[in-house]
């Protein structure tokens, strides 16, 4: 039997800032748009919904707030989404006209408490909300904004496409967070970030390398004429180009199959040749002849076991 075959798709583009149906509709617009290009697996950015408030300060002071930064919080709150909610609903219904994989980051507003989490969902063909992971650890001024995910969210699922799971911007630098994906069996890692510099391919690529996986790593196109009117002063000292994207498709040897793509909206698309990772294992296999089980073992406090996805037909 040949090895299997599949086609993904990788997002670099701008969310409506700050407006969460805005956002949401854009989302929709993107997962036709993926699906006409023969995509059976979607990754959108991290936290495209609503936006990735690159440049805002919040006017952070330690031991000090003020009345300003808590109308920017109140702002990036409102626009922020529940989960489940109508809007993971909207999102669903387009997923399930599309007929593909598709994950999305988001910032997820927990509806008791109200705290704001980092969060990349998970949608089953057939459009339902099958999982969720919420970023461990926010990245410096992130934490003002984001709560702290845990280990019952280290998510990967066992699908017809592949072992897909994957984290979220600098938890990609955290080497026990990428190994309880790799423990996990992942095939097809998912990297949204909200990172676009050059160095940031060098991580990709030693993922990729390291894990023996695919992996997608996809990023925003965002430039300040972008953000709302409101907040134009508050940038008025930024780059045109707030984030140049970067997104990008490796194979499980570090090669590049498509992109980087900087400075500009696209969809990236691949063809996955699943005999390359059995093809890259000949000589490394992180959880595996390399792993040295008698020497190293990793516990993972709540991490959930591989969950079994099937993909039933999707009726209109």
């Amino acid at each position: 039997m040949p090895p299997r075959m599949v086609k993904v798709g990788v997002v670099q583009a701008t969310p409506e800032l700050f407006d969460l149906a805005g956002s949401v509709a854009r989302v929709c617009t993107w997962i036709a748009t993926g699906a006409a290009a023969g995509c059976e697996l979607l990754l959108f950015p991290e936290s495209f919904i609503p936006c990735y408030p690159r440049g805002l300060t919040y006017d952070a002071t330690v031991g000090q707030r003020t009345a300003s930064s808590r109308e920017q919080w109140l702002d990036y709150w409102t626009n922020s989404i529940e989960v489940p909610s109508p809007h993971t609903d909207t999102i669903g219904r387009a997923v399930r006209a599309a007929g593909i994989f598709v994950a999305v980051g988001v910032t997820e507003r927990e509806p008791t408490g109200g705290s704001l989490y980092c969060t990349l969902l998970y949608f089953a063909p057939d459009g339902q909300l099958i999982g969720k992971h919420r970023k461990l650890k926010p990245t410096g001024l992130e934490r003002y904004l984001w709560a702290e995910g845990d280990g019952s969210t280290l998510t990967t699922f066992a699908t017809p496409l592949g072992r897909v799971g994957g984290l979220i911007c600098w938890e990609n630098y955290m080497p026990l967070a990428r190994m309880a994906m790799y423990q996990r069996g992942v095939q097809i890692y998912l990297a949204p970030t909200a990172d676009a510099r050059e160095s940031w391919q060098a991580t990709m690529r030693h993922i990729a390398l390291e894990g023996r996986c695919f992996v997608l790593a996809a990023n925003q196109y965002v430039r300040q004429s972008d953000y709302p009117e409101r907040y134009r002063t508050a940038l008025a000292e930024a780059p045109d180009i707030m984030s140049a994207g970067g997104s990008v498709i490796l194979s499980p040897l570090g090669e590049v199959l498509a992109g980087p793509l900087w400075n500009a909206e696209g969809l990236l698309t691949a063809d996955l040749d699943f005999g390359l990772l059995a093809k890259s294992k000949l000589d490394f296999d992180v959880v595996g002849h390399y792993a040295r089980h008698d020497v190293f073992a990793l516990t993972v406090n709540g991490q959930p076991p591989l969950q079994h996805i099937e993909f039933p037909p999707c009726n209109e």
